[in-house]
């Protein structure tokens, strides 16, 4: 056995000094002897992103030294589960360990999601909820299994009994997860598995006996693992001790003093019995405690560890690192900022950029990137763990043609192949709705073989169909649009089969009848793949997709699980999140858009660290849904202010590169931000040299690329067509808007604009009048040859054929029905009055224009005139609104009547009335209905005399002709402000630009 050294040798690179060029530029002089030098070294690092920076900065190491080439070192991977990456075949030989082979993690999913079912019984939750937490479990599991906690140790240590004050929710869940624990240990080991973190620890304690009794003959260097699980920190130790062995640690803080270092807490070492391995104390949120943690469970004083003598290649001023260390100080310890001198507290090369939101953020960090990549060799890194600032910044710098992928990746869920496959999955759970529906068939990928164009020129038709208040789940929707686009363009139904083959599958299933798992997720793929063709599975995202697909699938059989389809995509959603699609190399070879994760280790001339908001960086700290804090403190687990402590660590990393920005926007998406903690300690430590860091020059550049010359004041609108555009006809209800809003008349009936209803939109007032209508007139028609005709069973069949949701006709039916009912009663009971027509249009030519309007009904009286009758689905309109020259439809109407422009009605208009659906103002048995007549009668004191009615709307009806069909008069918005004017064309005419300077306009005019 070779004979060990004295002490083990760990070593630091301070945070001023790029860690892969230090960390190269260190192992070259002292491991470099002869050609093969380097070739006998064996390097381990945390994960497969640094041993590419490693490889890099060999390679910036030999260019720079003039090599002709250079043999570089074996580099071996502990492995991040945080990155789900395994162990390299240095610690982990492939087919030659007896250590049992660690079980795959959705295979774990399903089996502890049967293990919880069979556990919870009848109270268990079921499909998705029932995965949530199994994962959870998992999750918890994997946290214990980190910190060598095994299930036994829980199951010993009667957690419940050590805290009887904990909430009877968490000591269900401990007891829950105890008992789990029993059964999912006995299951691994009829399988003969083990679970992932539970091997790691083995493979490391197996490779510490190995290397500890047999120390090999080459050099072994662990460079920046920083993580300290005790598994992990005592193969640490083994390698620190080593001939030629030795651990290098990243941005270990050499110049803290004892008293500083102390303040940080125990970190693990606990002095008496009974103590907990964390402290509530401990100030886990320092980015040097799980260093101290990690050396703490090495073996290692502080004293100890050394500075790595050889500086790198790029490196920030030395003063940086004091710097950096002051402003991470601390509670006690940070009082002493007040008296540090100027000098002290300069963070020179650090820029401090606020954007005012995300886009601007985005759009700055950009222009620094752009800038930054026009000086030759130089190299910047944006380091965020705002996945879509990240993107963002991606397609900024596309436009420039700077090639700059993310690569802390994307969820699946969120990729196109993803994307595809989940709203398929959406398309079932939601029983083919709308809005899935036509989200699924407009997706990029999906071209159901034929050329794409046409595919969305069909689609876009039957869309526009489908648009409207919320229709009942399933295909026979689409298939009643289908049939009467048909009828003009035959080949809708051509299209329409196509579509319908690939999706019916996914809808003609009962959707709350639990089934297989694996049976669905195989419709799922049939019918995405047959809408896609093979684009679903050809890019990256497709083939990470399909082995996603495979393995939740398989996994999914095995366990024999079910879920009810209307579940189905809540369940992938989850799973598919958990699922990142990194892209593949080939980048712009200077620029890298990094995680947290990914961002360790790495370095550059420029780092912009962007994001720098409260719940982003650091990431709001997540409580386990399992465990209360004070019982994993008990088990000694760190609690989820732990990763606090490690993204200051990153931060205080990042901050060593020459060039530094810190960025965040005062907003995001939710509403104003709160600045990273990081950032207020950076703010504050600079005091009143803050001003001397601000970057505002990227900020105003960014906001010139978007700003525009400023616009001229939007007038109010006052359009004035020709006399040809102004000869148009008016309707019954268009009076109103004529005089009322001058403008929505121009806009809708002579530009001919109308809005888009929305996919399933709520039902407007619209659609129930429409709906309440048609029952009404076929209730009428009926009567003709049925007296004795009844309006229930015709509702029925209009909804039917209205395909109407559900839920619509469970809140809205039973209220309908009451009003229609009075309605039949009312009408019914007539014994002297005549219905004589229901639905029926009418026109004349007034003053030579021509005027029209379809009359609901029209009754004949007892004394030979005519009643002319509007059904209301809300309030109808009062006698003060006629009275000031609005709601003049019923006043149309009857001019048409007395102009005989009925066909086939003759008398004089005597009656009007306005039939209401809403709820009755009297002792109306069925609750609902009464009539409203808009005129002054009985024992109102407002409105207009019956019998002025009709002079009124005709000399309004003169008026508005006179004025703006004849006349030159504009057509200005809003004319009238007491008009109760509908909201439909206030954007196009920009009423919000103009309304506040109304006054001051009608003063200046």
């Amino acid at each position: 056995m070779a004979e060990a050294r004295g002490g083990p040798q760990v070593y630091s690179i301070a945070a001023h000094r790029g860690f892969a060029d230090a960390l190269v530029a260190g192992l070259v002089p002292r491991y470099g002897d002869g050609e093969l030098g380097l070739a006998r070294l064996t390097l381990l690092l945390p994960s497969s992103r640094a041993r590419r920076t490693i490889s890099e900065a060999f390679i910036r190491h030999a260019g720079g030294e003039g090599r002709a080439g250079l043999l570089m070192p074996r580099m071996a991977v502990v492995g991040d589960l945080d990155l789900d990456e395994a162990l390299g075949p240095l610690l982990d030989p492939l087919g030659t360990s007896d250590i049992k082979p660690a079980i795959d993690p959705q295979r774990r999913m399903f089996a502890l999601a049967r293990l919880i079912a069979e556990e919870m019984g009848d109270d268990a939750p079921k499909g998705a909820t029932l995965l949530r937490l199994a994962r959870e479990t998992g999750a918890t599991m994997d946290r214990l299994l980190v910190e060598d906690v095994g299930p036994e140790q829980l199951l010993d240590e009667k957690v419940v009994d050590i805290f009887p004050d904990l909430s009877e929710h968490w000591q269900q869940s401990i007891r829950l997860f105890a008992n789990v624990q029993v059964k999912w240990l006995a299951w691994l080991g009829e399988n003969g598995m083990l679970d992932a973190a539970a091997r790691r620890n083995r493979l490391f304690d197996k490779a510490r006996e190995i290397w500890k009794a047999n120390p090999p003959a080459t050099p072994i260097v662990a460079a920046g693992v920083t993580s300290a699980a005790p598994a992990l920190a005592r193969l640490l130790r083994v390698v620190s001790e080593l001939p030629q062995g030795a651990v290098i640690l990243p941005d270990f803080d050499l110049t803290m003093n004892a008293a500083v270092w102390e303040e940080l807490g125990r970190a693990g070492a606990a002095p008496t019995p009974g103590d907990t391995v964390f402290a509530r104390e401990d100030a886990v949120t320092h980015p040097q405690y799980h260093l101290k943690l990690l050396l703490s469970r090495m073996g290692v004083a502080r004293e100890e560890v050394q500075p790595w003598h050889r500086k790198g290649m790029t490196a920030a001023p030395p003063e940086r690192s004091h710097a950096i260390s002051a402003l991470f100080l601390p509670p006690e310890a940070s009082k002493v900022w007040v008296e540090l001198p100027a000098e002290k507290r300069r963070l020179s090369g650090v820029r401090l950029m606020e954007a005012a939101n995300p886009e601007e953020e985005a759009q700055a960090i950009a222009l620094l990137v752009r800038e930054a990549l026009a000086e030759p060799e130089k190299r910047v890194a944006v380091i965020t763990p705002d996945r879509p600032l990240a993107r963002r910044v991606v397609h900024h710098l596309a436009r420039w043609n700077i090639v700059a992928d993310d690569s802390a990746g994307r969820p699946l869920s969120q990729t196109a192949a993803g994307r595809a496959f989940l709203l398929a999955a959406e398309v079932m759970a939601e029983g083919a709705r709308a809005v899935p529906l036509m989200a699924l068939l407009g997706h990029p990928l999906v071209d159901g073989g034929m050329d794409r164009g046409r595919w969305l020129q069909r689609l876009r038709k039957l869309e526009r169909e489908l648009r409207g208040p919320r229709l009942m789940p399933g295909l026979e929707p689409a298939r009643s649009e289908i049939a009467r686009l048909a009828e003009r363009q035959p080949d809708m139904a051509d299209w329409w089969n196509i579509a319908e083959t690939h999706v019916a599958p996914l809808v003609e299933i009962d959707r709350d009848l639990p089934i297989d798992l694996a049976d669905l997720i195989n419709t799922l793929a049939a019918s995405a793949e047959g809408l896609c063709g093979e684009k679903l599975w050809a890019q990256e995202d497709g083939r990470t997709l399909a082995g996603f697909v495979e393995e939740f699938r398989l996994h999914a059989r095995e366990s024999a699980f079910q879920a009810a389809p209307r579940d189905i995509a809540a369940v992938l959603g989850d799973a598919m999140e958990e699922r990142a699609v990194r892209p593949p190399y080939g980048g712009h070879a200077r620029v890298q858009v990094l995680g947290l994760l990914e961002a360790r280790m790495n370095r550059a001339d420029l780092v912009i660290c962007a994001g720098l908001n409260e719940g982003v960086w650091p990431a709001r700290g997540s409580i386990d849904a399992l465990f209360a804090p004070p019982v994993l403190r008990a088990l000694g687990v760190p609690g989820g202010d732990f990763r606090i402590g490690l993204s200051a660590h990153d931060l205080a990393g990042a901050m060593g590169a020459p060039e530094v920005v810190l960025s965040r926007s005062e907003r995001d998406e939710g509403g104003p931000a709160i600045p990273s903690r990081f950032l207020l300690r950076v703010q504050a430590l600079l005091g009143d040299l803050l001003p001397n860091y601000e970057d505002r020059r990227t900020i105003s550049l960014a906001q010139v690329m978007t700003r525009a010359q400023p616009a001229a004041d939007y007038p109010r609108p006052r359009p004035s067509p020709s006399a040809e555009q102004r000869d148009v006809d008016i309707s019954a209800t268009a009076l109103d808007r004529l005089l009322g809003d001058p403008y929505q008349f121009f806009a809708q009936k002579i530009m001919g604009l109308s809005d888009l209803d929305a996919l399933d939109a709520d039902p407007d007032a619209l659609w129930q009048g429409n709906v309440a209508h048609e029952i009404l007139e076929r209730w009428h028609l009926a009567r003709n040859t049925d007296p004795a005709a009844r309006i229930g069973p015709i509702m029925e069949q209009v909804l039917d054929q209205q395909n109407a949701d559900p839920l619509i006709r469970g809140l809205w039916q039973p209220r309908l029905q009451k009003a229609l009912e009075w309605v039949e009663a009312s009408v019914s009971a007539y014994e002297e009055r005549e219905v004589l027509a229901v639905e029926t249009k009418g026109a004349m030519t007034f003053d030579g224009v021509f005027v029209h309007g379809r009359a609901d009904r029209i009754d004949r009286l007892p004394n030979g005139s005519l009643a002319i009758v509007d059904y209301k689905t809300g309030k109808p309109p009062s006698a003060a609104m006629v009275e000031e020259g609005f709601a003049l439809q019923l006043g149309i109407l009857g001019l048409i009547a007395a102009d005989d422009g009925f066909k086939g009605l003759t008398g004089e208009p005597g009656g009007y009335e306005y039939w209401s659906l809403g709820r009755a103002k009297d002792d109306n048995p069925h609750g609902f209905g009464y009539v409203e007549v808009p005129l002054k009668v009985g024992s109102k004191r407002s409105g207009i005399a019956p019998e002025d009615f009709l002079p009124l709307t005709r000399g309004k009806l003169g008026e508005a002709i006179g004025k703006y069909i004849k006349g030159d008069a504009p057509f200005t918005a809003r004319e009238n402000p007491n008009y109760p004017a509908y909201d439909t064309y206030d954007q196009l005419m920009r009423l919000e630009e103009w309304l506040p300077r109304q006054g001051d306009e009608e003063a200046t005019a």
